[in-house]
């Protein structure tokens, strides 16, 4: 695959410059070539595909993580192989509707042809011989479109966040979300530390009709229980030392949308009390107050503890607790949707390298692989944490040797540590290592690791590079860098 991109012509005007990429599936000489110099010169970046099985591993290997998805892909309708109304129809089946702008050339195209490339979800149709002005304007279109797609797609990422929904447990979560989420209904919202309780509230509230009013996330673990009663419903000025104006309640700034309760088993008895009597009313008193104050706030609340057992050694009021279960959700742990966890691996390398500023990284498929085999005890939090550590310190793609080491050796880390721990104790004794510095020192124990393994494997390279948990290429590198000569005694 070739690309070139240019400055645009001066004769352009700057209003009408669009920039993208663009990857055209034509075979290589004909309307292809033809197409690919007109748009190189309109500077735009070019990438070609000799057919449409390459542009679909274009594609597709995008939707992997494998390379950057191009903005615009123009097809050729006839092509050896697949032609293009084939790669439409597999493209629109693979992904569920096509994930970019697509443009259809042909010569010989009947009504037919056209009204089944629309109903494929085709954005134009260029005809043969072409029209180099109907050509720019349907190209900056479909940028154009495929600018104000990936904005949606940005504002998507930013109001639901981490949820991930391709496994069962969670396509049965979302499904219920949607199903209460344009009632009054209260939803209690269970799960460990790090599942994504808060998201699944806000997704609730995103899809309610209260969507435009205010959401207010309290952290009922975070408030001092001194302070949670005027935090919640507010006080006037004077109610008590330091209170030198009137204060408006959480519950006050929810109205008319959505308070969040969040680790609402961790809240005194006496806050509870006082808001099981703001569920039953409707009304609440500031503090230091005497009148009454009509409040409308969905109630969601979300705890990590097992409500129903505080409940029975008397640590939560029984009212409250059925006041706020009336609609149970159960956010799963991540060992419990591991196929979940490759999804949202890519999906926090793509956003860490964009808040990072840094070019967007790949991940190997067996450092995939080992995320996926992992337990994940801080759940999604943790995964998230993992991933933009490893973005952030890694210099390339990132592979096994990125991964921390409880997840590269789950199951024998303490045996490896120990075997090297004695094993460096023995080299220690046995040379003048004290005469050496660190980074000499460490090069050597280096090297005379990856050379056992080496010899060990018979001089596999891909065997070897398996066996350290690391990528051929990044084996090949550590050879060279540490002079390793194969055949090595």
């Amino acid at each position: 695959m070739a690309g070139g991109a240019k400055d645009a012509p001066s004769g352009t005007p700057p209003e009408a410059r669009v920039h993208g990429s663009l990857l055209i599936a034509a075979p290589v000489d004909g309307v292809g070539e033809e197409l690919a110099c007109l748009l190189a010169d309109e500077g735009f970046e070019v990438h070609r595909a000799a057919d449409g099985e390459s542009a679909l591993a274009e594609v597709l290997g995008a939707d992997e993580g494998e390379r950057p998805r191009p903005d615009v892909l123009i097809l050729q309708a006839m092509m050896p192989g697949q032609s293009g109304l084939e790669v439409l129809e597999t493209l629109s089946r693979e992904v569920g509707g096509l994930p970019l702008p697509v443009i259809l050339v042909s010569g010989h195209a009947t009504v037919s042809d056209a009204v089944q490339a629309t109903r494929l979800g085709a954005f134009d149709f260029f005809e043969t011989p072409l029209s180099p002005d109907r050509v720019r304007v349907g190209v900056r279109n479909a940028l154009r479109q495929a600018k104000a797609e990936r904005q949606l797609r940005d504002l998507r990422e930013r109001v639901h966040g981490e949820i991930v929904a391709t496994t069962a447990p969670m396509r049965e979560l979302m499904a219920m979300v949607h199903k209460v989420a344009p009632t009054r209904t209260r939803v209690l919202i269970t799960g460990e530390s790090g599942t994504g309780k808060e998201l699944v509230a806000r997704a609730i509230h995103d899809a309610s009709a209260r969507r435009d009013g205010p959401f207010v996330k309290v952290n009922c673990a975070a408030i001092p229980h001194e302070l949670i009663e005027s935090e919640l419903f507010g006080h006037e000025r004077g109610a008590f030392t330091g209170a030198t104006r009137r204060k408006r309640g959480l519950f006050e700034v929810a109205d008319g949308g959505t308070i969040f309760l969040d680790e609402i088993g961790d809240m005194d008895l006496d806050a509870q009390a006082k808001v099981l009597r703001v569920l039953q009313s409707g009304e609440l008193m500031r503090v230091g107050g005497g009148e009454s104050i009509e409040i409308d706030a969905r109630v969601l609340a979300a705890t990590h503890r097992d409500l129903q057992k505080q409940v029975e050694l008397g640590e939560f009021r029984e009212d409250l607790y059925f006041r706020l279960n009336v609609v149970p959700m159960k956010v799963p742990p991540l060992r419990e949707r591991r196929g979940d966890i490759a999804v949202l691996g890519r999906h926090f390398i793509r956003i860490s390298c964009k808040e990072n500023g840094l070019a967007e990284k790949r991940i190997a498929p067996r450092a995939l692989e080992l995320l996926e085999q992992y337990d994940w005890p801080g759940n999604v939090r943790e995964l998230k944490n993992v991933v933009e550590r490893m973005v952030v310190l890694s210099d390339e793609d990132l592979g096994v040797e990125d991964l921390p080491v409880e997840i590269r050796h789950p199951t024998d880390a303490l045996n490896d540590e120990q075997v090297a721990g004695a094993w460096l104790t023995d080299l220690l004794k046995n040379s003048d290592a004290q005469m050496v510095s660190l980074k000499d020192f460490r090069e050597a124990v280096e090297r005379a690791y990856i050379l056992q393994r080496l010899r060990d494997n018979g001089w596999n390279v891909s065997r070897t590079a398996e066996s350290l948990m690391i990528e051929r290429t990044h084996l090949h590198r550590k050879m060279k860098l540490l002079g390793i000569q194969r055949g090595e005694t």
